[in-house]
């Protein structure tokens, strides 16, 4: 199966369908699966990586996830607040899997990312450009969990630069979605870092599935009818790497309670709104009054309408929950936010 389309919500109108009348059901690690077999997904327009779908669009856990693959961390502490199924992976507070210490510290000492960055300086147009996530180590006992990508490839070509994404396995409906959102950002970055624009993304799947029990949620995705492209701001120019170790260090405080201004950290209005996001994030998780207020603060602050709209549907969402309807208890079986 083959799609290309210009974004993923283009992707998945398409996607969802064909897994859910040609998936061949199988057994999966956590259950039962409909699978389709040999995937392949062409994203045209890489900043077209969030769903306008209020299911599918989740960018406060996939910049979570973000975070956690730039600051090097295997630990669940970090994650969980933002993924909460991560603890299900879990051994001893550790994710195995995590692909944050195999981007920066792959068999001990090797900076993945850092090599790439370096080749690609020195040679645009190598196709040896390869970041591998899956280790051979990685089946010589039975962990709770191993990387789904394999590899990550990028290609400069005609002063743009491509990246092409292979995994032995996707979750279509909780893992696809942060996946592109994640490696289509990493993409962006490699090519501020490099000078070059951003290209277009490829995504290559051994298993593309879903799990049986988001079957009824992928329908009603369906159910729910196109949606029109939604494009994220470009990334300014610079390096990104660096803009992340300050995003990293000011998630921490603002994750402890600490006060942060975004205007104040960053220059740039993308990156304070990149800011802000988490700074709602962990506001309306805490959902005491002074941190609703805060929300207000940032509402006046957002310099993007893009950005924006996510505080206001999750202070929608949250608004929601907290007000069940007849007697019902507010929905907590949506893990990622």
């Amino acid at each position: 199966m083959e799609i290309v389309q210009e974004g993923i919500d283009d992707v998945l109108m398409e996607l969802y369908p064909a897994l859910l009348s040609r998936g061949s059901a199988a057994a999966g690690t956590r259950g039962g699966i409909l699978e389709v077999l040999g995937v392949t997904l062409n994203i045209k327009n890489p900043l077209a990586r969030v769903s306008r779908s209020q299911d599918r669009g989740k960018p406060f856990s996939a910049l979570g996830e973000l975070l956690w693959y730039l600051h090097g961390s295997d630990q669940l502490e970090f994650i969980e607040p933002y993924i909460p199924r991560y603890r299900e992976d879990a051994e001893n507070g550790v994710i195995y899997g995590a692909y944050g210490p195999r981007f920066s510290a792959m068999r001990g000492d090797i900076n993945q990312v850092a090599n790439i960055i370096q080749m690609l300086t020195d040679s645009p147009s190598t196709k040896r450009a390869v970041i591998q996530l899956f280790d051979a180590g990685d089946v010589t006992r039975r962990f709770k969990e191993v990387p789904c990508t394999t590899t990550m490839q990028f290609f400069v070509r005609e002063s743009r630069l491509h990246l092409s994404v292979t995994m032995r396995s996707n979750d279509a409906y909780l893992g696809l979605p942060h996946d592109v959102f994640c490696f289509t950002m990493l993409q962006e970055m490699m090519a501020r870092r490099l000078g070059h624009e951003l290209g277009e993304y490829y995504h290559y799947v051994g298993s593309m599935h879903v799990y049986d029990g988001s079957v009824a949620s992928m329908n009603a995705y369906v159910a729910e009818g196109w949606q029109r492209t939604w494009i994220m701001p470009q990334m300014p120019n610079g390096d990104p790497f660096a803009v992340a170790k300050d995003l990293i260090t000011l998630e921490q405080k603002i994750r402890h309670g600490e006060k942060v201004v975004a205007a104040d950290q960053f220059q740039d209005p993308y990156w304070a709104d990149v800011l802000r996001l988490v700074q709602v994030y962990w506001a309306t998780r805490r959902s005491k009054s002074t941190d609703m207020a805060e929300v207000e603060r940032l509402r006046a602050e957002f310099d993007n309408e893009f950005f924006l709209n996510f505080l206001l549907r999750r202070r929608r969402m949250r608004e929601r929950s907290a007000s069940p309807v007849n007697g019902a208890k507010p929905d907590v079986a949506q893990t990622t936010s």
